[in-house]
């Protein structure tokens, strides 16, 4: 029997998003143990959590029948001193996609417009259109983002723009002397929300803090995660860095609670393990390392990356997606993208990259 009442006209071409597939799941379909599989889909930390955040969720399981403290008071705290900010400069989030709900919330409707670069993180658009905003898609440069151009389709309408630095799923980065320009000439009426979520991995970031604690650029928004650095996906961390007065709009849009206690505690926790960190980022300079220079060896094309992840061209995605599911390999086809030919492959640890080569290279004749 149909539904009886209308639904939001706007469903009805919005796309679901389409998460990597999750090892049981997987495990349940091929018949293979879940020991036997890996995944290489969501560019989550292959080392796992922080074993301090670990030993925090066990002690704080013991109450989690009292609610968590809707504001994260001592979380919120410790990560304003480790980031040099104000409190008031943080908003927190049921991960760093939820602070894009709120910029949804806070700053789309209809008229709108919202300017994104092709091939950028999937969610900017499907906000965007859940808000009823216009969506202005400017043609990605190399796979990466035209910033120059993006600055030119903003529009007197214009009220957000997006650019993930790393970007995602692509691994590009802008150039620091892009990214500069770009800041110093967005026009204040547009909020230009830079996702920093693969921040961590980088060597020298462009450190753009000082702009928002100065007061000088209240049109930046800074989003960061949890889920990659820390290995902390499943507890949903991330959060917002902004000007006060920002912050205090997306806090009226929050929903109470929206940090459960065991995230609080997790990421508290893993805020100081530094050797933890350390180690990831170890780990992934020898994975990137490993996986590009025998993709180079073997002729296969791909994105040089600055995240934890690799984009490669494989001639079919959605084949070599499956044949590689098959054999107990989860990695990420990028049809969704507009990369049909494409396959972003996250970099794991030092066996699970030999296996994954060794099945690729197998399944592409190499």
């Amino acid at each position: 029997m149909p539904l009886s009442f209308p639904l939001n006209p706007t469903l009805a071409t919005l796309p679901t998003y389409q998460p990597g597939r999750p090892i049981e799941e997987v495990a349940r379909e091929i018949g293979l143990p879940a020991s036997d599989i890996i995944k290489l889909a969501s560019n989550e930390n292959p080392l796992g959590p922080s074993p301090k955040a670990l030993a925090a969720i066990q002690v704080a399981a013991a109450s989690v029948h009292l609610y968590p403290d809707g504001n994260a008071f001592y979380f919120k705290r410790r990560l304003a001193d480790k980031l040099n900010v104000e409190t008031s400069n943080l908003i927190l989030g049921n991960g760093s996609n939820e602070i894009i709900e709120f910029i949804g919330h806070a700053l789309m409707a209809p008229g709108a417009d919202v300017v994104v670069s092709q091939y950028c993180f999937a969610i900017y658009p499907i906000i965007t259109k859940m808000a009823g905003a216009n969506l202005i898609t400017v043609p990605a440069r190399d796979l990466g983002h035209d910033l120059l151009a993006m600055l030119r389709a903003i529009t007197p309408q214009t009220r957000v723009m997006f650019v993930a630095n790393p970007n995602n799923p692509t691994g590009t980065l802008a150039s620091r002397a892009e990214v500069v320009e770009l800041v110093n000439n967005v026009p204040p009426h547009v909020l230009l929300v830079m996702d920093e979520a693969y921040i961590e991995f980088l060597d020298d970031p462009v450190n753009l803090i000082p702009l928002i604690t100065a007061g000088t650029k209240p049109n930046l928004l800074l989003m960061r995660t949890f889920s990659k650095i820390y290995g902390l996906a499943g507890t949903r961390v991330g959060y917002g860095i902004g000007h006060p007065e920002l912050i205090a709009a997306f806090e009226k849009v929050r929903q109470p609670f929206n940090l459960n206690s065991l995230a609080q505690a997790a990421a508290l926790a893993a805020l100081d393990d530094d050797e933890h960190v350390r180690r990831t980022r170890a780990t992934n300079f020898a994975g990137v390392h490993f996986l590009q220079t025998e993709f180079e060896k073997l002729g296969i094309e791909f994105v040089p990356t600055a995240g934890n992840f690799i984009l490669l061209r494989v001639g079919d995605g959605a084949r070599v997606f499956n044949e590689l599911q098959k054999l107990g390999i989860i990695t990420r086809p990028m049809a969704g993208y507009q990369l049909p030919e494409w396959l972003r492959v996250s970099v794991g640890t030092a066996a699970e990259n030999t296996r994954f080569l060794a099945d690729l290279k197998q399944l592409l004749g190499k």
